[in-house]
């Protein structure tokens, strides 16, 4: 009799990499005109030239971030004369980190953590770049969040006018936005719109279809023959689709694979992905979450504590309930707000009365947000 019971030396994962969220697969379907028209951006960049400005735009999840990995990934393997550098704008969202980031992409090291000013990086990437007479091409992944820290314009402008300062100096800016109620040409200054001018590479959401495939061959290169039936993979695309992004499909399988090996099964049950399910779905709140600092994640807990007896809230109510935990300006509160409702934590809207009153809302479960914030 064949035995369904899994021994505990034994695992479903035939590569448990393959469910990584920074994990790029080797095929890389449905994004082909994306990855001809980025790769023409960049191409003047092989042969000594500026690349040209970009920006890529879709929901999270749409492979953005993927293709640009790709290309930088063959850019590397071809040439020393172009230099591909990713930031990730969630973590590193000034231009102080942005440029730290660059000088460790040339140097093989950050620069010191404390003593170091702004304009000591930005030299000493200017003559990096001027001693090996190399090309520049930055990816700032997410800068969505640089508009919500104000820094957009600054980030930029410096990038994009370095070789007002080193002459010579060649940078090509890739910039991602997954927030799609941001237009970057509208927020972005003149004199930084004068020297940016970019092509708009859009990234459109995958149908049911292109993300059973895509999801099918991750199971395929990352767990065992038969550990995830065709009946449960339609039911992990289905329930991706409800969240409109591929890494929560993702996710869900490597979670709903782990539920198994925990009950020494060697087949994926609709039970397991149906639990997996429950937490793979605030994949976006766990990310999100993490970014903030503490004096957001404090207002948010506010909220989200209020909101458990409150499904809406006026934002002078919650400036008053975030004030009794420490100073804090209302200016300062408003920004942080701002900050959360453009990152879609919260929904920010008003009521005509008297005036006009903000109200707050949550947009998830508040017990939810509050756990991730522990």
């Amino acid at each position: 009799m064949k035995k369904n019971l899994l021994m505990w030396d034994e695992t479903l994962f035939r590569d448990p990499e393959v469910f990584e969220i920074d994990y790029v697969p080797e095929q890389f379907n449905y994004r082909d005109s994306q990855t001809k028209e980025l790769a023409f951006q960049i191409r003047p960049g092989l042969r000594g030239g500026r690349p040209l400005n970009t920006i890529c735009r879709g929901l999270p999840g749409t492979g953005k971030t993927t293709c640009i990995r790709k290309i930088f990934s063959e850019i590397e393997d071809a040439t020393k004369k172009l230099v591909p550098v990713y930031v990730n704008c969630q973590i590193d969202n000034t231009k102080f980190a942005i440029f730290s980031q660059i000088y460790r992409k040339l140097s093989g090291h950050l620069p010191p953590a404390s003593g170091t000013s702004f304009k000591q990086v930005f030299d000493a990437v200017g003559r990096l770049l001027a001693k090996e007479n190399t090309v520049l091409v930055v990816c700032l992944d997410d800068a969505n969040y640089l508009l919500y820290e104000n820094e957009i314009n600054r980030v930029l402008y410096t990038l994009l006018r370095s070789h007002e300062s080193y002459p010579g100096t060649r940078i090509g800016v890739i910039t991602v936005i997954s927030d799609m109620n941001v237009d970057l040409l509208r927020e972005v200054d003149v004199r930084v719109a004068s020297v940016f001018r970019p092509t708009e590479i859009y990234f459109p959401p995958y149908s049911e279809e292109e993300a059973r495939a895509i999801l099918a061959e991750r199971v395929l290169q990352g767990l065992y023959p038969g550990v995830l039936s065709d009946e449960m993979l339609d039911l992990v695309a289905e329930q991706t689709m409800k969240s409109g992004d591929l890494r929560v499909g993702i996710d869900l399988i490597k979670r709903a694979a782990l539920n198994t090996e925990h009950d020494a099964r060697r087949f994926i049950e609709e039970d397991d992905i149906c639990r997996a399910y429950e937490i793979s779905k605030y994949l976006h709140l766990t990310f999100t979450i993490r970014t903030l600092k503490e004096e957001e994640k404090e207002v948010l807990r506010r909220i989200a504590e209020m909101s458990r007896s409150e499904q809406e809230m006026a934002s002078g109510k919650v400036f008053s309930a975030v004030k009794e935990e420490g100073p804090i300006g209302y200016t300062r509160f408003y920004e942080i707000v701002k900050k959360l409702d453009a990152m879609r934590l919260i929904n920010l809207h008003y009521r005509q009365g008297r005036g006009r009153t903000r109200l707050i809302t949550l947009r998830y479960d508040p017990e939810r947000v509050i756990e991730l914030l522990k």
